[in-house]
C-alpha cells in the first residue's frame, strides 16, 4: 500500500520550544536516543492539542550500511549496481502461501503453511546475500563489503553539554495558545520521563514562552500606568472626582472591546 497525493500540515513557521533527549552517561549513543524519540516520544507530543508538527535535529535512523571494496568488486567482475540488484532481490517480504489449500483432491486432509525468511534483520543475514554463482563457488556480499548496523545519515550531529542528544522541535498550530501548548508539552514530558530507560533524560533549554509571559506582564503594567496617568491628568485639570471616574471606566471598556474585535477578526481569518 502506497500513499498517493499531497500531505498538508498546519503549523506555525516559528519553533515554539525544543525538547532535548540527552544521554546521562556513556551507555547511550545518539543512534539509540533518536530511535527512542521516534518510537516513544514524537507521536505522544504530536497528539497534544495545539501541537502542529514535531521535527528533529540530529535525527539518526537505524540502517544497514554496506561499505563496498572497489578492488574486491573488480576481482569478482562486479559493480555497485550488481550489489544493489542482489540486495533488492533477496531482501523482500514474500507471501509463501500454503500446501494443501482448497480446492484439493478427495482424500487430502493435511494442510501446511509455508514460512520463509522475509526482510533481513542483522548483519549476518546481509553478509550471506549471494551476489553471483560462478558454478564452482558462490560470491557473497561479505566477500566484497564491510557490513555494519549504523545510522542512515550522519549529516547532522546534536549534542547538549558535550553529551549525545537528539532535539525535538515543537511547532504549534496557528491560532493556538502558545502558553497552553508549552504547558501540555512539559506535563506530558514529565509523565513520559517516568518510563525512560536508564541512561536517558530530557531537558528543555529553548523555550519562547517566558518571553510571552514577560510581554503579557508588561502589557498589564503599561495599561495600569496609563489608566492612573489619565485619571491624574483629568483630576488636575477638571478638579472633579466625578469627571475622573469617566476615563477610569471608559479606558478598560475600550481596551477590552478592541481586543474582542481583534480576536473575532483573527478567528474569522483562520477559518
Amino acid at each position: 500500500m502506497k500513499r498517493r497525493g499531497i500531505s498538508v500540515k498546519k503549523k506555525s513557521p516559528n519553533v515554539l520550544m525544543i525538547v532535548n533527549l540527552v544521554a546521562t552517561d556513556e551507555s547511550r549513543k545518539d543512534l539509540e536516543l533518536s530511535n527512542y524519540a521516534t518510537i516513544q516520544i514524537r507521536d505522544e507530543l504530536s497528539r497534544l492539542p495545539g501541537v502542529g508538527d514535531i521535527t528533529y535535529l540530529g535525527q539518526r535512523d537505524y540502517s544497514m550500511r554496506l561499505w563496498l571494496d572497489p578492488q574486491k568488486l573488480t576481482a569478482y567482475n562486479l559493480n555497485a549496481q550488481d550489489v544493489i540488484a542482489a540486495v533488492q532481490a533477496q531482501n523482500v517480504q514474500v507471501a509463501a502461501g500454503q500446501i494443501g489449500q482448497p480446492p484439493t483432491p478427495r482424500g487430502q486432509v493435511t494442510q501446511y503453511i509455508i514460512t520463509t525468511l522475509g526482510r533481513l534483520k542483522n548483519t549476518e543475514q546481509f553478509a550471506n546475500i549471494v551476489l553471483r554463482n560462478t558454478g564452482s563457488a558462490l560470491v557473497y556480499l561479505k566477500d566484497v563489503a564491510d557490513i555494519e548496523m549504523g545510522a542512515r545519515s550522519y549529516d547532522q550531529t546534536c549534542t547538549l553539554d558535550r553529551k549525545p542528544s537528539v532535539a525535538l522541535s515543537v511547532y504549534q498550530l496557528p491560532g493556538s495558545n502558545a502558553l497552553d501548548v508549552a504547558k501540555r508539552v512539559r506535563e506530558r514530558m514529565k509523565e513520559l520521563r517516568l518510563r525512560f530507560p536508564p541512561g536517558i533524560d530530557y531537558k528543555i533549554v529553548y523555550d519562547t514562552t517566558p518571553f510571552i509571559n514577560e510581554s503579557i506582564t508588561e502589557v498589564f503594567e503599561t495599561l495600569f500606568d496609563a489608566i492612573v496617568l489619565v485619571a491624574l491628568v483629568v483630576l488636575v485639570f477638571l478638579q472633579n472626582w466625578r469627571s475622573t471616574l469617566i476615563p477610569l471606566i471608559a479606558v478598560p471598556v475600550a481596551v477590552i472591546g478592541t481586543f474582542a474585535v481583534m480576536a473575532a477578526i483573527a478567528s474569522a481569518s483562520i477559518t
